[in-house]
């Protein structure tokens, strides 16, 4: 089982890495020391900057240690963490493999990109006026995605299996049996006593 969960997580992660890498590289040698490009009435823009950060430069005020613990160490535990979850978890469900791919996927090339180099390139920006997003990248994209792709086993109900096992329905379900069990012995007993009655 383990197996095949190992290429529906690899698959996204792979894409989401190579793409990120590749547009990355693009980005440095297309967009940096160059004006913003604006497309799609200044919907979308193009603008090249260093993140020393997390995701929308969340982090990039702290001191150079703490930075590495927090950016570096932490989320390198938690992807292992997910990669072992996701290859022995019960039940899930082949949209969350995937969906922990592409979190696994962009969060590895960020994470690469903070210990080998310091910085991350993000190169995109979204809005209308003066509501935008940060800047990001292709990576910060990907977790995004598997975050979104997450949202509706959130709502899922509990499975009614699962609900009758817990104490309280265990327990109940132990007390109607025992209410059968008592309320046939109560029919038996008066045929019982019929048949060892003496016949006249």
């Amino acid at each position: 089982m383990w197996q095949k969960r190992l290429i529906v997580l690899l698959i996204p992660g792979l894409l989401a890495t190579v793409l990120d890498r590749l547009t990355k590289i693009w980005a440095v040698n297309t967009l940096k020391e160059q004006p913003m490009k604006s497309y799609l009435n200044d919907i979308f823009r193009l603008v090249y900057a260093e993140n020393t950060g997390a995701f929308l430069s969340l982090g990039s005020d702290m001191n150079d240690n703490l930075r590495y613990w927090v950016l570096a160490v932490v989320p390198v535990l938690v992807l292992l963490y997910i990669f072992f979850h996701v290859l022995t978890a019960k039940n899930l469900h082949i949209v969350q493999q995937a969906a922990f791919g592409f979190i696994l996927g962009g969060g590895l090339s960020n994470i690469y990109d903070r210990i080998m180099e310091g910085r991350v390139v993000d190169f995109m920006n979204m809005g209308f006026g003066t509501l935008r997003t940060g800047i990001f990248n292709v990576a910060d994209m990907s977790i995004m995605l598997g975050l979104f792709l997450m949202v509706p086993f959130l709502f899922q109900k509990q499975a009614p299996v699962e609900a009758a096992t817990t104490p309280v329905a265990a327990a109940e379900i132990a007390e109607a049996a025992a209410t059968e069990v008592e309320e046939s012995a109560a029919q038996e007993e008066p045929a019982e006593d019929a048949d060892q009655s003496p016949t006249k």
